[in-house]
């Protein structure tokens, strides 16, 4: 067993974009449901429409990579008011119905092919990388050791990642020790009591929809930084991540889906390469693809056990939780 190159591959999603960009999306959805108590069950749309408003802008219309993630993070912003004026009304269950209806519409939209001129329909959207790189700050080279090689563009990619991530999790901190965030928390513990003292609780929700829509886009964009976007990323297996991700690090914390990201990730990796590689020596009565499988049985296990055992994750306050009494 090639413990070497299981062990390396693990290790390389530690920095990883996708690591990074779920990680955003996860900061995102905490400002929903860890702050706002919003069960959303859509953020594959924010991040769906963060990286086709990306890479449409620069291959449709010439845009730089800069206005890019502008028009990114508008239509992150503009899809959230889109969603929240119908649905913010909603509570529990009927609003995470809303949700992810809404997150298959969205995926749907950019695979119909009346929008093909655009989107590409299913063969999605690539060779938008040119005016990124660039902007590359790195001269061309080989960085790191181990398993945390990069070339120039994959180095520009983690850093530009890391700052976006840094400042958005600066951003929630901020925000959630303010007045604003303060309030926010309350409509979570009892928004009929905050309505009571005044506040336009239908206002803050959708505040609080349109910064983590905002982050959550800004994840979408980072995830398709240095691949291409490809409509079936944005499954609802994508939010259902999402959410481990969050439960795991902590919903109310401001660096839980970080460490929710990280862990997931790392665990994801570590059990795609030792599953197929037992298999494929005898050691599990399966083929590889079958063990392949069984990784995502092991992920909707540990899922179930935190909400059971550990509602608040790693990092949370279970005092903060609005399901733990």
């Amino acid at each position: 067993m090639d413990f070497g190159n299981i062990f390396g591959n693990t290790a390389s999603y530690l920095l990883s974009p996708t690591t990074i960009a779920y990680a955003l999306a996860a900061t995102g959805l905490a400002v929903h449901f860890g702050y706002a108590g919003l069960l959303n069950f859509g953020m594959a749309a924010f991040m769906a429409v963060g990286g086709y408003g990306y890479a449409i802008s620069i291959l449709s219309f010439g845009f730089p990579w800069w206005a890019g993630v502008l028009v990114g993070v508008l239509a992150g912003a503009l899809f959230a008011l889109v969603l929240g004026i119908p649905t913010l009304r909603l509570r529990a269950d009927y609003l995470a119905i809303a949700t992810i209806a809404a997150a298959e519409v969205v995926r749907l939209l950019f695979l119909t092919e009346l929008f093909r001129e655009w989107t590409n329909s299913a063969g999605g959207l690539s060779g938008y990388h040119q005016s990124f790189r660039d902007m590359n700050p790195f001269p061309p080279g080989i960085y790191g050791f181990g398993p945390w090689t990069y070339n120039e563009n994959d180095l520009w990619v983690r850093v530009f990642g890391l700052l976006v991530l840094a400042l958005s999790v600066l951003l929630v901190w901020a925000l959630m020790r303010s007045p604003w965030g303060r309030v926010l928390k309350g409509i979570r513990e009892d928004e009929d009591a905050v309505r009571s003292l005044g506040k336009n609780v239908f206002a803050y929700k959708m505040q609080a929809l349109v910064v983590g829509g905002v982050i959550g886009a800004l994840g979408g964009i980072v995830f398709v930084l240095p691949s291409a976007v490809i409509p079936g990323s944005y499954s609802t297996s994508l939010t259902f991540f999402l959410w481990t991700i969050l439960l795991l690090g902590g919903a109310a914390t401001v660096l839980g889906p970080t460490l929710g990201a990280v862990l997931f990730w790392v665990v994801f990796a570590f059990l795609g390469g030792l599953l197929p590689e037992m298999a494929r020596i005898g050691a599990l009565p399966m083929t590889t693809n079958q063990a392949d499988v069984v990784r995502y049985i092991v992920i909707g296990i540990v899922l179930m056990l935190i909400v059971i055992f550990r509602p608040q994750g790693i990092l949370g306050n279970k005092r903060e939780m609005t399901f733990v009494k």
